[in-house]
């Protein structure tokens, strides 16, 4: 029980890291320096940047000026230490560790792409040191089914958007994309390529319904996040694996 609760506490102060990562990066502020608040820009001390609970006790507003800050900081916090937490229960081991490192990756490259349309390369490419690296650690699933996946993710979506954009003489894919997908697959192996892509065009179909039903049709130039509907799928395939037994280290 302790790997999972450790798991989580880390997730939550990672999360801290990713939230502001998002909102500044994007913007061209820097990531690094000491928190301020938006508002009245008074540095915040220890005690009000102590992940999830100094959100709940400062009733997610600054307790000098009474700005509202930006509730992602406490969503994002929870999300982290859920994704630690499960991967910690999931698998207690070196494997749950690995799990974790993958989810976070992906929530980052999720958000950035949800609220910039972005999947910087530096991400893309961690995701995809860590997945070998994940592999030539002997965690399942092996490392040739790693590589394959990585090859057939990135050359999938590399084809389709080159398709697109020669059949209809623009843009119809970003160049982070296929990237992601291969890291998805040096992570998943090849086998889970196919689910991960059908979860996330079920979803991608999902948001259009919405959008339909709530009074917001969406037009065929409409874009989604494709990086973002691939991350809330690919996280979830780990889980299932790890649960299956398909991640630990073979003996």
């Amino acid at each position: 029980m302790l790997y999972p609760i450790l798991l989580g506490i880390l997730g939550a102060i990672l999360g801290s890291f990713i939230a502001t990562l998002v909102l500044r990066w994007p913007a061209g502020r820097t990531v690094g320096g000491r928190s301020a608040c938006d508002g009245c820009g008074r540095p915040l001390g220890a005690a009000e940047l102590v992940p999830l609970v100094s959100a709940a006790l400062l009733r997610g507003r600054c307790r000098t000026c009474r700005t509202a800050i930006a509730p992602l900081h406490w969503q994002v916090e929870a999300a982290a230490a859920a994704i630690g937490a499960l991967s910690g229960w999931l698998a207690p081991s070196a494997a749950g560790i690995a799990g974790a490192v993958f989810g976070w990756l992906l929530l980052t490259l999720a958000l950035l792409d949800l609220r910039a349309w972005w999947l910087p390369d530096i991400l893309t490419g961690s995701l995809a040191v860590t997945g070998v690296a994940s592999g030539l650690a002997g965690l399942g699933p092996p490392l040739p089914d790693r590589v394959i996946g990585g090859v057939a993710g990135f050359a999938l979506l590399w084809l389709v958007g080159w398709g697109y954009r020669r059949t209809r003489g623009r843009e119809g894919m970003g160049g982070g994309d296929p990237k992601l997908f291969g890291g998805i697959g040096l992570w998943l192996g090849w086998t889970m390529l196919p689910p991960v892509l059908l979860v996330a065009s079920l979803c991608g179909l999902g948001v259009v319904l919405a959008a339909r039903l709530t009074g917001r049709p969406m037009i065929r130039t409409d874009a989604l996040p494709l990086g973002a509907l691939l991350a809330a799928a690919a996280w979830p395939a780990w889980a299932l694996m790890a649960d299956a037994g398909m991640i630990g280290i073979a003996p």
